[in-house]
């Protein structure tokens, strides 16, 4: 049963020109804790609900010192911080940056991180849908 949705994939890929391929962006942010919200918040406003959290911990400029977050006193060698995963279209990256850039930013450091990287292709596993209809 598995070959033959591979062999469906793989017809996929092979049909896909050049054109076809990347046009899509991953959208990793690693932000404050007490910035997710608003963060959210402003994502929605724009139309994007959809996004993977993971909580990780982190270790950069703020070495060394302890931080406060809602009354609890934290060591800061690792920083608690969110990682906001989302997969966009190339036209959106620069209006989802801007967004998350000027929610997340105190002005601090240890605000966080913003990485963008290429995405080949994206499927649905339920429907097989690709890249933009997969989201």
């Amino acid at each position: 049963m598995f070959g033959r949705y591979f062999k469906d994939y793989l017809s996929i890929l092979i049909s896909l020109t050049p054109t076809k391929l990347l046009k899509m962006k991953k959208i990793e942010a690693i932000v404050r804790l007490s910035c997710f919200d608003k963060v959210r918040d402003a994502l929605a406003v724009i139309g994007v609900n959809f996004f993977t959290l993971q909580d990780v911990k982190g270790f950069g400029l703020q070495k060394g010192k302890t931080m406060t977050y809602r009354g609890s006193v934290y060591d800061a060698d690792y920083i608690p911080r969110l990682q906001i995963d989302l997969l966009v279209e190339n036209e959106r990256v620069e209006e989802i940056v801007a967004v998350i850039l000027d929610s997340a930013r105190t002005g601090e450091i240890g605000d966080g991180k913003i990485i963008i990287l290429p995405v080949d292709q994206v499927l649905r596993i339920r429907t097989g849908e690709l890249d933009a209809e997969a989201i």
